[in-house]
């Protein structure tokens, strides 16, 4: 550990003299440092013995503030290799862009780990939103949307079936298909909500049932107006933020 590492942990020692406790200042010393960029995505924290020598605080108190971080999903622990900063993907709600585009933006790697790539009959929901006749063809894929191997969506897409007519064209990203079709989604409606992990969603996000989630339903147009695409997303809150900047 070079002076520089040691100096910005040293910041972190907590203050005895106050009343909140040890590892709730060490906890919330070190997510500060960790949101002002201090550490980068999967870079390793120093081990529970570095921050007891250096912040002179006992293991248990080490422990107990990098439990905090856990249960914030700052920080994911690897068995037998450490504890690293979680990736954390903040969006902002003024710019449509595709998922694998803005993992990149952030210095991500996407990936998509596919569970469905396949044609089907609309439902009812699918029919209403997209404006289909009833029983129209659809193309429907169903994925799990990673950044740097970590799971952070659960994500279902349909489209018309005239334009997606294979849907194992799709190998990445569905924007970046669309824009080399000649077909690119230039709109969207995008309504945010909390919902709670059904047992099927959890099981594939890697969390427990009833964890918060934010729910996205996406509605993708085309330049002629018309819809092209409906996306739910079953983003994990600990790893997911949305931002909008407002102005008056």
């Amino acid at each position: 550990m070079d002076k520089a590492q040691e100096a910005a942990l040293l910041a972190l020692r907590p203050d005895a003299e106050s009343s909140t406790p040890l590892y709730l200042q060490v906890a919330n010393k070190l997510s500060s440092a960790i949101n002002a960029g201090q550490w980068q995505a999967d870079e390793a924290l120093p081990s529970e013995r570095v921050l007891c020598e250096i912040l002179d605080i006992s293991r248990v108190t080490a422990r107990k503030a990098l439990d905090v971080l856990f249960e914030q999903g700052l920080i994911m622990r690897r068995q037998g290799s450490g504890t690293y900063i979680a990736p954390r993907l903040v969006q902002p709600l003024s710019r449509l862009t595709g998922f694998s585009e803005e993992i990149r933006s952030r210095g991500f790697t996407p990936a998509s780990r596919w569970l469905v790539r396949e044609i089907g009959i609309a439902n009812q929901d699918e029919v209403l939103r997209l404006g289909l006749s009833p029983a129209a063809s659809v193309a429907k894929l169903k994925r799990l949307r990673l950044a740097d191997e970590m799971v952070m969506a659960v994500e279902t897409s349909t489209l018309p079936h005239r334009y997606l007519p294979d849907p194992m064209q799709v190998t990445d990203s569905l924007y970046a298909y669309m824009d080399r079709s000649g077909m690119p989604v230039v709109r969207a409606l995008q309504h945010i909500r909390a919902v709670n992990a059904s047992p099927e969603i959890a099981q594939l996000a890697g969390i427990e049932p009833g964890v918060a989630m934010l729910m996205i339903t996406r509605i993708g147009y085309l330049e002629s107006g018309l819809p092209v695409e409906l996306t739910y997303s079953y983003c994990r809150s600990d790893y997911y933020d949305f931002v909008a900047e407002l102005r008056r």
